[in-house]
Order: structure tokens, then C-alpha cells, then sequence
């Protein structure tokens, strides 16, 4: 029997075989059919016919080596066969990976090199699999700089030898079926790069994984589509109640003083509680898997999969099903902005800077120590954006939230001069993570109507919500930074200062319709020395309630989607801390409950009143009463629905009562509290109105006014009766 030349077996005994296609399974040559197997370990190797078990030949080991090699007859063989093997201490039989067909597609390989594939995630990762009637597992991974690519796993002992996989040189993606492989099975891509480096990675697919510190994916069925229904997306528009209530699932609350809730428990807690308080939608922190717990998600390693802190991808599934069940949306952290450098991660993926900038002053990133996704080449593009559609259309988020745009938009962000690369017109705007955002931008728009993406950018990039094909990033919705950071600046003042900052009120009407507006106070102002939303207002105790319950008065009568981090509803005073339960004692105490109280009564009034929302988008929808009134630092405004029904919003920044306040207002009528930040129930010192006549008196520019006493530190809601 001839041997197969020595140069091959040693490369296949060595793992370091390019093409194991070319020799190994059944092979056509003038003796008739050969069978190859490499199989580390075996003690004899035998074909047999796969559905009678008959026998067909007995392999014969190739010298030394693990090769084994048989003629066998062809027309039995080509019905299909198996390897019956002796390991020594058991019997098995197994198909050969090796007598299958490629699992590509020639379309899928055509759009997979152009980078178009809408749903890469459809063909690349682990996707179990009939071929030929058998059950297995089909790997495809992209790694086009790599000499040789094997799956390894439980089941071929973590043997890179067992799975070479084949290279489809059209598009650089290696690929194998792999019977026998199921659901459950963990696995990992061993890499011999062009350099001759052994690398061990995660799946960039992979749809489940093992929980630090380790570092293996899962093979996991891909969750089917889940349609957006219309109510939903009725509830994610710009006209819409959006009011968010953001989560931290490690550390919204423990059981037994130190572990995490699962997906479902969360289910059954969480979601009540979210519903309850009024609130339309759960944001939650990235929850993309990511192995340091202290980056909060936000250095992801596997983007396709749920992480495993808090159960599986189905436990996860589950959780987005019974907050729709509630009437909750759903939306996700979402990091495409970079990386860490894990050696088990995308960095270096195949040897090479594949999934990142080659140039350190492009793709590595200082403040974070982790690497910078290279947009410039089309596959990292169609990662990220088939990522955003696996998201939206697997487990049927609402909404995603884009973290650290503005990184992602200038080269030199948190950059010296000298350390960054200028774009190819000599400018600092990165144009190709531009086109990125835009593309994936339209891609969610056209493929997933009804969903919607926010960015988190923090410079003044014109069109972050102007549609792409009007020159706009595309985004529906945009964090408004500045004004989060002018107001905490703001009622962090001392009262007798705030006549000498009133500006930092003002100014955000310049620009409050610029763009969609959400309005954040995130879990990023409650961290690192920020202290907590009540620690933030100046005081003794009860101006600090006043001061907390003011502030959020004035947020949800001001233009534009809310969002509030957990424990704010309820004005904890530790700063968040990821690595315990917030601290839920405090609700034992009037104070606390009373600030829990406002917030859900709010949420009650912004969704009931669609002056106060349904055009938090449109200028028509805001009016100024009181915008100059430095002295008292008092403000007021009229909120307006398309039909022209209003709310009037009055806030007095100041700890003092102001009786006999005269204010002018739209028209004549009646007018009817319907919140009083102040009020006892709250909390306040119960200082009032309850309903008032206009009186036919101008009035700062209105032809009526009312006569009303303005309590301290707090925000008026009114109505016409």
C-alpha cells in the first residue's frame, strides 16, 4: 500500500497541515478509494458501512504516525461509512469530519468576501447541523492570516490534530462539520499563525460560553427570529412615553447577601418592579460575555453571547419575553467601540491586527487599555453590524444603546498631538467608523423597523439623529450630555449661588432640538468619587430630599426621553458599587419611600399627558413662561401635545416659599395641580395650591395669569381642569 509522502504525515502528526482536505477522508486515485484518518491515540482503526455497521477495510497506521489508510470499496463507502475505533481502554465509532462537504455556500462565501452579509452570524460560529443524515456540529471561523485552524473541544480531547479544519481561501473563513458535536459541548479555535504562534481563542460567534475564567464557547442552537410586534414598536417611538429605568443585572439585588439573580429570577423580580414604577423600558448594561466583572460589560470578548453570570441563552430569552409580557421594552449596552486584549479575545485573532487598527495610534485605545475595532475593513464592519441585527431579531430587543460614540467618530479623542493617524483628507474625524455607524444605522432601520439605537456622544457631531441619507449618523435617539452635566452642576450649587449659574438652565434650550434627546442620569454619575444623586444635592437633610425631589420634577417636565439608574428612584446614598445589592433597607424609611413615590407618579403623568411627551422632539412642543427670573432662581414653561393641550411646569430652585408668585399662563381657565414635588406624600412640607382661577391679568407676554404660592425647592405640574 503506498504511503502517503512523509512530509505530509509529519505535517499532519504536527498540526501544521494547511489543506488536511487534500489527504485526509476518502480520496479517488487509480487503486480505487482511500480512507485516511488521523486519530491521536487509537490502537486500530476499521471502516465499516455507516447504516449496516458491515465492515469494509481495516486501516492500516501509516509508519509511526497516527495516519491510517485503507482502500475500500467505493460503492459501499460512498453511501457513507464510519471509523470504528479501539482507543485501548474502550471502542467507538465515529464518522469521519473529513468525508463531508464544505458547509459554505457559494453565495454565503461571495457575500461573506464582499462583507454584505446581512446575518454573517447565520453561517459563521457553531451551528448545529444534519449532514449526509448525520447529527453535528458545523464551525466556520474567519482567520485569513492563519496557516492551519482547528476546532478543539471535550470531544477530541482539545486535540488540534482531530479537526483541521479547511480553508475557503474565497473569503479566508475556515470551516468543518464535525459529527457527534452537540448543544452543550464546549470549544475553542486552536490557531497556528503565520509566524508559527499557537494561539487558543474564543468563537467571535459564539452564541453561549463558559464562565470566567474560563474561556471556552458552547455550542448553542441559534435562538430563532422573534418578530417586534406593532404595540412595540409603537412604544419605541419619538412620540412615545420612553422612560428608562437603567440596570446593573450583577448588583440590582442578591440573594443569600452575595449571589446574582438568574435571567429568570430577575424575571420574576425585576420586571414587576420596573412595571410598578411606571417606567416603559429596562436598559441593562452590557450583558454581552466579558471577563472582568469590574469593567460592568463594557470590554466585551463574546458580542454573540448572553454572559453566563446569570444563566443561559435561553434563561436570557426568557427574561426579554416576560418584560414585553409586562409591557416593557428592552434595551441593550451595546459595545462596538473596542475590545480588551485577553489573549483568548479577538486581538491578534489569526497572528495578525485582524479585528483592530495595526497602528497602536489607531487601535489601541489609553484610557481603557483595550484595542479599537478596524472599521476601515469590511468584515470587522459586517461583524458589528450583523451583531446589532442578532440582538434585535434573536432575542427581540427593543432598542440598543451605543457606548462611547464619540470615540469611535475622531481619531485623536483622548489623544496628544503626535499620537494619532489623520484620516485620508487630513482630518481627525474617523470616516470609517462614520460609515459603520451609518450603515448599521440603516441596516436596523430597514431590517428591524420599530427597534431603535441611541448613541452615547458627547461632542456636538451635527446629525447624530439626522437619517443617513440626509447626511445624519443615523441614530434615533442621542444621550444629551451636556445638558446632564450643566443641571448636576446646577443643583449641586448652593440655592445662593444658583442666581449666578443661572445659564447653565437656560443654555440647554439652545440646542434642545438639535437632535432626539435622551435625557441621562446614568450609572457614569454615580461612580468613581461622584458620590450618589442625593449625595449631589447641597444641604441638611431634608433640602437634600427637596433638592433630589425637584430635580427629578424638572427632568420629566423637560423636553426629551428620561433615564434613570437604579437606586435613584429611591435616592441611595452610597455611590453604586457593582460588587453588592443596593441598598434596599432604605425603603424601610419615610424619606425614601417618598422619593420612590414621586418617581412612579411621574412616570404615571408623563405617560398619561402627551403634552409632556409626544413632542419631546419638536421645538413647537416647548414654550418658555420664565427663563430671566435670575434673582429667585425660578423657571417655568409650557409643554405641548400635537392637539395643543399643554402642561405648565413651574420649579422653584430655592429653599424659600414664595406667596402671592404671580405667573403668566396660556389661557383662561381653571388650573389643577397634578404634581407637587413638595407635596407631604412625598416627603415635602406639604406647601400647595391645589386648583386656581386665571385672572384676566397680562402677564410676562400671556393675557392671563395666576396667583399662586411657589413651595420650596420644588416643581409644579399644572393642567386646565
Amino acid at each position: 500500500m503506498p504511503l502517503l509522502p512523509e512530509s505530509e504525515i509529519r505535517a499532519l502528526m504536527r498540526a501544521e497541515h494547511g489543506d488536511p482536505f487534500a489527504v485526509l477522508g476518502p480520496h479517488q486515485d487509480a487503486d480505487g478509494l482511500w480512507v485516511r484518518a488521523l486519530l491521536p491515540g487509537a490502537r486500530s482503526v476499521a471502516a465499516v458501512q455507516a447504516s449496516s455497521g458491515w465492515p469494509l477495510a481495516e486501516l492500516e497506521r501509516q509508519g509511526e504516525s497516527d495516519v491510517f489508510a485503507a482502500l475500500v470499496p467505493a460503492a459501499e463507502a460512498r453511501l457513507g461509512y464510519r471509523l470504528q475505533v479501539d482507543w485501548g481502554t474502550h471502542a467507538l465509532q465515529l464518522d469521519d469530519p473529513y468525508r463531508f462537504p464544505p458547509v459554505l455556500g457559494d453565495t454565503d462565501v461571495w457575500l461573506l468576501a464582499e462583507g454584505t452579509h446581512l446575518r454573517p452570524f447565520e453561517q459563521l460560529g457553531a451551528h448545529l447541523r444534519e449532514m449526509e443524515g448525520v447529527q453535528g456540529t458545523a464551525f466556520a471561523v474567519w482567520a485569513p492570516n492563519a496557516r492551519r485552524v482547528s476546532v478543539v473541544g471535550d470531544f477530541n480531547n482539545w486535540d488540534g490534530r482531530r479537526h483541521m479544519m479547511r480553508l475557503r481561501r474565497e473569503c479566508g473563513v475556515w470551516e468543518i462539520f464535525a459529527p457527534h458535536v452537540a448543544a452543550g459541548d464546549a470549544y475553542e479555535y486552536e490557531i497556528l499563525s503565520g509566524s508559527g504562534e499557537l494561539l487558543r481563542k474564543s468563537d467571535p460567534y459564539g452564541f453561549a460560553a463558559r464562565l470566567r475564567p474560563e474561556t471556552a464557547s458552547v455550542v448553542q442552537a441559534l435562538p430563532r427570529p422573534v418578530a417586534l410586534p406593532a404595540e412595540r414598536a409603537q412604544a419605541n417611538g419619538r412620540d412615545a412615553p420612553i422612560s428608562i429605568y437603567e440596570v446593573h443585572l450583577g448588583s440590582w439585588r442578591r440573594k443569600n447577601g452575595h449571589e446574582w439573580l438568574t435571567y429568570r429570577e430577575l424575571a420574576d423580580t425585576l420586571v414587576p418592579y420596573v412595571r410598578d414604577l411606571g417606567f416603559s423600558h429596562i436598559e441593562l448594561l452590557p450583558i454581552s460575555e466579558f471577563p472582568f466583572d469590574g469593567s460592568w460589560g463594557y470590554q466585551p470578548i463574546g458580542l454573540y453571547a448572553p454572559t453566563s453570570r446569570f444563566g443561559t441563552p435561553e434563561d436570557f430569552r426568557a427574561f426579554v419575553e416576560a418584560a414585553h409580557a409586562a409591557g416593557l421594552g428592552v434595551i441593550l449596552d451595546w459595545v462596538p467601540a473596542h475590545f480588551p486584549t485577553d489573549p483568548h479575545g479577538l486581538g491578534r485573532f489569526d497572528g495578525s491586527a485582524l479585528y483592530e487598527y495595526a497602528d497602536p495610534r489607531e487601535g489601541f485605545h489609553h484610557d481603557w487599555n483595550t484595542l479599537i475595532f478596524n472599521y476601515a475593513r469590511t468584515e470587522v464592519r459586517n461583524y458589528l453590524v450583523g451583531n446589532a441585527l442578532y440582538w434585535l431579531e434573536r432575542y427581540g430587543v427593543d432598542g440598543l444603546r451605543v457606548d462611547a460614540v464619540a470615540s469611535m467618530l475622531y481619531r485623536d479623542y483622548s489623544r496628544p498631538a503626535g499620537q494619532w493617524v489623520p484620516n485620508v483628507q487630513g482630518g481627525r474625524e474617523n470616516l470609517e467608523a462614520i460609515d459603520f455607524v451609518r450603515r448599521m444605522n440603516q441596516v436596523v432601520g430597514v431590517q428591524r423597523p420599530g427597534a431603535f439605537t441611541v448613541a452615547e456622544e458627547s461632542t456636538s457631531f451635527p446629525g447624530v439623529t439626522r437619517p443617513p441619507e440626509h447626511g445624519g449618523l443615523g441614530f434615533h435617539f442621542k444621550w444629551n450630555m451636556g445638558w446632564m452635566n450643566d443641571t448636576l452642576a446646577y443643583v449641586g450649587l448652593d440655592p445662593v449661588y444658583r442666581p449666578h449659574h443661572h445659564q447653565q438652565v437656560t443654555f440647554g434650550l439652545m440646542y434642545a432640538h438639535s437632535e432626539n434627546f435622551v435625557l441621562p442620569f446614568s450609572h457614569d454619575e454615580v461612580v468613581h468619587g461622584k458620590g450618589s444623586m442625593i449625595g449631589r444635592m447641597p444641604g441638611d437633610e431634608w433640602q437634600k430630599f427637596a433638592g433630589l425631589r425637584n430635580l427629578y420634577g424638572y427632568l420629566w417636565a423637560y423636553p426629551g426621553k428620561k433615564l434613570l439608574f437604579m437606586g435613584g428612584e429611591f435616592a441611595q446614598y452610597a455611590e453604586w458599587n457593582h460588587e453588592r445589592s443596593l441598598d434596599w433597607h432604605l425603603l424601610d424609611h419615610a424619606p425614601h419611600q417618598g422619593i420612590q413615590r414621586l418617581v412612579r407618579d411621574l412616570n404615571n403623568v408623563y405617560r398619561h399627558f402627551p403634552a409632556l411627551h409626544e413632542m419631546d422632539c419638536e421645538a413647537q412642543g416647548f414654550e418658555w413662561i420664565v427663563h430671566d427670573d435670575k434673582a429667585h432662581s425660578v423657571f417655568a414653561f409650557v409643554r405641548r401635545s400635537a392637539d395643543g393641550k399643554f402642561v405648565l411646569a413651574v420649579c422653584n430652585f430655592t429653599p424659600v416659599v414664595r406667596h402671592g408668585h404671580r405667573l403668566g399662563v396660556p389661557e383662561a381657565g381653571a388650573y389643577r395641580e397634578i404634581i407637587n414635588t413638595d407635596s407631604a406624600v412625598y416627603g415635602g412640607s406639604g406647601v400647595g395650591n391645589g386648583v386656581l382661577p386665571a385672572e384676566a391679568v397680562p402677564w410676562q407676554g400671556q393675557a392671563q395669569s395666576l396667583v399662586m404660592t411657589l413651595p420650596p425647592l420644588a416643581t409644579l405640574l399644572w393642567v386646565l381642569v
